[in-house]
């Protein structure tokens, strides 16, 4: 089987897995599982964890090589025969993307610096979520919305956080801050909801494969429209 078949086929996997745990998410908000008895640290436990998720997260779009290469989606070397003039053949990196007209929509110039829209996204999403985090499982505070509503609206952030690719520069921050916000509303909706530990353990872990999924899914993107180009360049994304 050759690597590019491997790396699809995990890609596929990683998506599948994905979709039926949104799905199971779904049937828990319209069936809760029988609760188990309130435990006094439930909430301040699973707090802590999203807040770490939340933190590890933030860090990582700040230092996004480093995180592409532990997922390592990416080719390492793409060598092809040039076709038409090389203004840049190696590149400028800005907002750890090439300085290229195909990933022009995957930044965004924020007072004259070009950062990532994907991780920019990321960032901003996390940093709201730790602060929703803060108020709902260490303050008590209570959401004003229904929790199905706020089910819904989370699944749909997760759905638009996997095609964030299909999208363009601020839109793509956008919806990308909106891939987190999602995950905050599912876990606090459905920890409201159930009061059931095992099912919070359960998203936690559904939280970390969407958050994987999401970025096998921005490297094969990028690694797609670096094997599509026609000029020589050695970069690094």
């Amino acid at each position: 089987m050759s690597e590019d078949t491997r790396l699809n086929l995990l890609l596929l996997f990683y998506i599948c897995l994905s979709l039926i745990g949104l799905f199971t998410v779904l049937m828990f908000a319209l069936k809760a599982p029988t609760q188990i008895e309130n435990i006094t640290w439930r909430k301040p436990l699973i707090g802590s964890i999203f807040a770490l998720i939340c933190i590890a997260g933030s860090i990582a779009t700040l230092f996004p090589k480093r995180c592409s290469g532990f997922f390592n989606l990416q080719r390492k070397e793409i060598s092809k025969i040039a076709h038409g003039k090389i203004l840049k053949p190696y590149g400028t990196v800005r907002g750890h993307h090439i300085e290229c007209e195909k990933f022009s929509t995957h930044t965004i110039q924020i007072q004259g610096h070009i950062v990532c829209a994907g991780c920019t996204g990321l960032l901003l999403g996390a940093i709201i979520a730790l602060s929703g985090t803060i108020l709902y499982f260490f303050i008590d505070w209570k959401p004003g919305f229904v929790y199905f509503p706020m089910v819904l609206i989370g699944i749909t952030g997760i759905i638009l956080g996997f095609i964030q690719s299909k999208f363009k520069s601020f839109l793509r921050l956008v919806l990308n801050a909106f891939f987190v916000l999602g995950a905050y509303l599912i876990i606090v909706a459905l920890d409201n909801f159930t009061k059931n530990i095992f099912i919070d353990f359960y998203l936690i872990g559904l939280i970390i494969l969407w958050i994987c999924t999401r970025i096998f899914i921005s490297q094969w993107d990028h690694s797609r429209i670096c094997l599509s180009c026609k000029l020589n360049c050695e970069h690094a994304l």
